[in-house]
């Protein structure tokens, strides 16, 4: 009888812990995690016109870096450089924000790049919006204000190493 108990208990437990995995999962696989390096296209809000081609990367600890292809800065340096920060919004809007120094106009100012991800999206596809603010060289590109540059949409992917 005593071993029936044991039995019993030691089963139940197992139930129990076969259960609550089964009912609370681990993190969600690799696949949907939203950090990872994506490359977009981006055209102008307004015209659709095609602007640039942007490699953005976002970091296991919520750090976001970007490059961008249209941002022609001055030789040797044709290309953005755009650091910042990401976080996960409500309904799977992925919201990043960087600062770029590296404009054409870097002399003159800096410029806040805020990102807007649709994360929910299948498979390894990305889309969304960006919002260019510029900021004089005394202004601060973390606090409100600047002056729009622009309003963008992308679509793009994830990219992945075979």
């Amino acid at each position: 009888m005593k071993h029936l108990r044991v039995v019993a208990v030691l089963a139940a437990g197992l139930l129990a812990y076969f259960g609550w995995s089964a009912l609370h999962p681990q993190k969600a696989a690799a696949s949907s995690d939203p950090s990872g390096t994506f490359l977009i296209t981006i055209n102008d809000a307004t015209t659709g016109a095609f602007v640039s081609h942007t490699v953005i990367a976002l970091h296991g600890d919520h750090t976001a870096s970007a490059i961008d292809s249209g941002q022609e800065g001055q030789f040797p340096v044709p290309f953005s450089s755009q650091l910042g920060a990401w976080a996960l919004g409500p309904g799977g809007v992925m919201n990043v924000r960087t600062v770029d120094f590296s404009f054409p106009f870097a002399t003159e100012g800096s410029a806040r790049v805020d990102y807007k991800f649709n994360a929910g999206l299948p498979g390894n596809q990305v889309a969304g919006s960006i919002v260019l603010t510029i900021f004089p060289p005394n202004g601060d590109p973390l606090d409100g204000g600047g002056t729009p540059g622009g309003t963008f949409n992308f679509t793009g992917a994830r990219v992945t190493a075979q």
